[in-house]
């Protein structure tokens, strides 16, 4: 699992595997290559290492945080 930070530094969505889900557990699109794309295949922001930007220009939406083990949080 990957979380999704903004970029005063509050998570707003996490990644696991290639899905991307909101705080509440919802489905909101997938990772293909260096895009997010939205549930109907519309690419929504690029990433480029770990950092996540709008379509076009230089807008930054948030970071990626490193891979951690899912397992180690659950009861």
């Amino acid at each position: 699992m990957r979380g999704l930070i903004d970029r005063k530094g509050e998570q707003f969505g996490y990644l696991i595997g290639n899905v991307l889900y909101t705080m509440d557990g919802e489905p909101s699109g997938r990772l293909e290559g260096e895009t997010i794309l939205d549930l109907g295949g519309k690419p929504m922001w690029r990433v480029v290492g770990d950092g996540v930007y709008a379509l076009k220009g230089l807008e930054t939406i948030g970071y990626l945080t490193e891979e951690r083990n899912d397992d180690l949080y659950r009861d």
